[in-house]
């Protein structure tokens, strides 16, 4: 890397990171895979969502230790080239971790248009594309203003869940008499939860995300690891209130039928709640600027190892962000968005998320025993690794078989 080039700004502490890992983790996921996920697992839903959140803890807690072990914006990429030793795993890695954001930034523009078009009549190609250019705008103009406008848009669409948990919360006083309904009675209804499990998966991504700001965060060995632990609980708690509400109140056949599920929950014709599409909105919408930050730090990540062209590594003098490498992914999203379905683009995350999550965890798992007792502020037991990279295989598996 060139001396003279300038580093990225770390300007993001505890409360910064956090929401911006929940801005990524919240969106389209729940807000949209409420019904895909309905549609697999009946009401067996809520199952389907706690199994994906519990294996996605584990390789949660992999990427919190390796955040303090490689402190570094090309994230997954640089944990499997140290884990490995090789530098053909780690452009791989690296190269996949692009195509799980660019498919996600493209899934959550795709799942965002159900609620678009319960508020006005427009192309989706032309509204999509529109917020794709103004999102990148803003990732080139700094991490703090793009980051802080994330975290923005993370408050409301955290309040637009807690909206469907006030609304929705008297139809948990049933949940003693209808739980028998969602446990599964046979094998065939544990593969639809498996199934559901796997789509929910990417309802859940985005934990990963928070490592690639490394680079940009205060007191990053302290800092990293509580923001990846608290968003995951911080997530998981709201998406089982709102599952658990969805199918108790709405059949799951309807919601698999609807492309704004949480408004069928909420009921967004009724005047008083008007309100909840435009914060749907903003909250499927907010996950393509979080993605669009993400690329970009991995593309200049991986550039100042020399994966990439030399020009995707360097640093605006003044806005001290990558700008050539965040103007390339966002041109690369642009073009995406209007090729391929919301559920298809989310099974594909999914798949590719997991395989990246199995490099990640075997990469942990081996750096423990070339350095078993680094001094880290945050260290997990040595069985995490190996349940996140066993439930990977096992939610591949599910996907496959089913």
């Amino acid at each position: 890397m060139d001396a003279n080039q300038p580093e990225l700004k770390r300007a993001l502490g505890l409360t910064s990171l956090t929401l911006y890992g929940l801005g990524t983790i919240i969106g389209a996921g729940i807000y949209v895979l409420v019904g895909a996920v309905a549609g697999r697992s009946g009401m067996s839903a809520p199952l389907a969502f706690l199994v994906a959140g519990v294996l996605a803890a584990f390789t949660g807690l992999s990427y919190a230790e390796l955040g303090q072990r490689l402190p570094e914006a090309a994230g997954a990429a640089a944990y499997a080239r140290e884990g490995f030793k090789s530098h053909w795993m780690g452009r791989l890695t690296g190269f996949m971790t692009l195509a799980v954001a660019l498919v996600a930034a493209a899934s959550v523009a795709r799942g965002g248009a159900g609620y678009l078009l319960t508020i006005i009549d427009i192309s989706l190609p032309i509204a999509s594309g529109g917020v794709i250019i103004l999102f990148t705008l803003l990732a080139c103009w700094g991490v703090k203003e793009s980051v802080y406008a994330a975290a923005a848009m993370t408050v409301v669409e955290v309040g637009g869940l807690l909206v469907v948990i006030f609304v929705g919360g008297p139809a948990l006083l049933d949940l003693g008499v209808r739980l028998p309904e969602m446990w599964p009675a046979d094998l065939a209804m544990w593969g639809g939860v498996m199934a559901g499990a796997f789509l929910a998966f990417f309802a859940f991504a985005g934990f990963e995300n928070i490592v690639n700001m490394a680079e940009e965060t205060k007191d990053v060995s302290r800092t990293l690891p509580r923001a990846v632990v608290l968003s995951i609980i911080i997530s998981a708690v709201l998406y089982m209130l709102v599952i658990l509400i969805s199918v108790l109140r709405i059949a799951p056949e309807e919601l698999a039928e609807s492309t704004a599920p949480l408004c069928l929950v909420v009921d967004c014709e009724k005047s008083t709640m008007a309100f909840f599409a435009p914060i749907a909105l903003i909250a499927t919408l907010n996950g393509v600027l979080i993605e669009i930050v993400l690329m970009a730090r991995v593309a200049y990540g991986m550039a100042r190892r020399g994966w990439l062209p030399k020009l995707m590594a360097d640093v605006h003098l003044h806005r001290r962000t990558p700008l050539k490498a965040t103007l390339v992914v966002g041109a690369i999203v642009f073009v995406l968005t209007s090729l391929v379905e919301f559920e298809t683009l989310a099974k594909a995350t999914s798949a590719m998320l997991l395989l990246v999550f199995l490099v990640v965890n075997l990469s942990l798992i081996r750096l423990k025993q070339l350095d078993p007792a680094p001094d880290l502020a945050f260290r997990v037991p040595n069985w995490a690794p190996v349940a996140g990279a066993f439930s990977s295989i096992v939610l591949l598996g599910a996907e496959v078989l089913a």
